[in-house]
């Protein structure tokens, strides 16, 4: 598998993972709201109200992530944010498990997460088009004269 390929399938299965994930905190919102419910999420109804609205900007995002599947050189920007994303999730969860407070509620998921969203980056950084493929509009052409 060439590395614009493994790029756009990267791209395509978060894209898709995020999707699924936002309308389940906005499913959990809802669900939060029926009489004598049991929260889904450890929150209160702010904490639910905020669950939602994470769940919307993540619909947002995926449509952006599936875009740039679709058109890797026509959208760059969507995977450098994502990339910048993903370290800023990485550091905040890092933080929050040396804080010592989340580590009752999360155990070590936190640093399982550290580390897929690192990975996860770090793909992305290595498999990006190049500038020079962009300004192509596709990977050169081997031969191809440029």
């Amino acid at each position: 598998m060439n590395r614009v390929r493994l790029y756009r399938v990267l791209m395509g299965s978060l894209g898709i993972a995020f999707f699924l994930f936002g309308m389940a905190l906005i499913v959990a919102f809802f669900l939060y709201q029926r009489p004598n419910s049991t929260p889904l999420v450890t929150t209160g109804p702010i904490g639910h109200y905020f669950v939602a609205f994470a769940g919307c900007a993540l619909i947002g995002w995926a449509g952006g992530l599936v875009g740039a599947a679709r058109d890797p050189w026509a959208s760059r920007s969507v995977g450098t944010m994502t990339i910048f994303a993903l370290v800023l999730m990485a550091v905040i969860r890092l933080v929050a498990w040396i804080i010592g407070d989340y580590y009752e509620f999360a155990g070590e998921a936190l640093r399982a997460e550290v580390t897929a969203f690192l990975t996860m980056a770090l793909v992305l950084i290595w498999t990006k088009p190049t500038v020079t493929e962009s300004r192509s509009g596709g990977p050169p052409i081997p031969g191809g004269g440029e």
